[in-house]
């Protein structure tokens, strides 16, 4: 099992995050952003997927103990949670957006019957937003929903108060903090740079809107 640091290196060795503090990104929102993360460039580097499935699995046994299923919420956190229930034995299910338009008119897809205390696997949590409407899909099927587990987190306080109104625990194997300090060790920033980046983790909307000034 690998350190949240060491995850981190590994993510910014193939690109799956970006740090551009001086050009940022544009996120769905419209808020600049100094950081751009893809967890699913890690499906295309075997050596790295492999470390990540092993992280996923053997932390979420430490965090939440025992369950009988998986579930992966759509779209990225597909792939990972089918890693997670190939490298623990379990059963699959996944959680869609919304509701199927045409055949059976599921959310849940997979067999239901496999399990009722399951594990919901996401690729990266900035608010909890999507990954929390899953949660709850699932609750209301009933079932009994141990934790999450997901690649990474920026940290915003935001995420930590949803999930505690929600009354869901969450864990991930890598998160900003370690970023910063991988990204340091590996020379991928300078120091006016992680303090910029250290600015927007602080608060994220004040420095988006200096930035567009």
């Amino acid at each position: 099992m690998l350190s949240e640091k060491e995850i981190a290196k590994k993510l910014l060795a193939i690109n799956a995050i970006k740090l551009q503090p001086e050009s940022p990104f544009t996120w769905a929102s419209g808020r600049k952003s100094p950081i751009y993360c893809d967890n699913r460039m890690t499906l295309s580097h075997p050596a790295i997927r492999n470390d990540i499935k092993t992280t996923l699995a053997e932390s979420a046994r430490t965090a939440f103990g025992e369950f009988d299923l998986v579930a992966g919420v759509a779209t990225a956190g597909i792939p990972h949670g089918v890693l997670v229930a190939e490298a623990l034995d379990l059963p699959f299910i996944y959680v869609r957006s919304s509701t199927k338009k045409h055949g059976a008119r599921n959310r849940i897809e997979g067999d239901p019957t496999q399990g009722d205390k399951c594990l919901v696997v996401e690729d990266l949590i900035s608010t909890g937003g999507s990954c929390l409407e899953a949660v709850d899909v699932l609750r209301e099927a009933e079932y009994d929903v141990a934790g999450v587990i997901a690649i990474f987190t920026y940290g915003f306080e935001d995420a930590k108060s949803n999930f505690a109104k929600n009354n869901c625990e969450f864990r991930t194997i890598s998160n900003y903090k370690a970023l910063l300090s991988a990204a340091l060790e590996m020379d991928y920033l300078t120091e006016d740079q992680l303090e910029s980046l250290s600015e927007w983790s602080q608060n994220p909307i004040a420095w988006s809107d200096s930035f567009e000034k």
